[in-house]
């Protein structure tokens, strides 16, 4: 018996398949999901998702979000996942330096919608967390 794994962001599914465990950032501390587990509903913290299914694993970095797990399904939602290995850390750096210049203009301005100042603070949140997972010894 194995999980179904699904995270889904506001732009794409992330990732969907099978795993014998999940480890998942939650604003608790980590959990370790297996088959059998309760129904729970959690919430994510930005951090590292640990997906093991047989001798593979997987990591994926999340940004914050909810976790729902019913049966031996693990429904995520975020607002940002992407897989370790395809992290850029060149390409991080350069969004979090415009995320940065964009968002100490936009706090001293009256007429920037607080959605818009929100989704810069998300882009500086989960390139933070991309910097911390992806830097040696970062992770697990």
């Amino acid at each position: 018996m194995s999980l179904l794994l699904e995270i889904v962001t506001p732009e794409r599914k992330a990732f969907s398949g099978p795993a014998d465990s999940v480890i998942l950032p939650t604003a608790s501390g980590q959990i370790d999901i297996l088959p059998g587990h309760i129904p729970l509903t959690t919430l994510l913290e930005p951090g590292e998702i640990v997906v093991t299914n047989g001798s593979q694993t997987e990591k994926l970095v999340v940004d914050k979000g909810f976790a729902r797990v019913l049966g031996d399904t693990i429904s995520i939602l975020t607002e940002a996942a992407i897989d370790e290995d395809e992290i850029d850390l060149e390409a991080v750096a350069k969004a979090q330096s415009r995320a940065a210049a964009a968002l100490e203009e936009a706090r001293t301005r009256k007429d920037v919608d607080p959605a818009e100042i929100e989704k810069m603070e998300q882009i500086l949140r989960f390139a933070a967390v991309q910097h911390l997972i992806k830097r040696p010894g970062g992770g697990r």
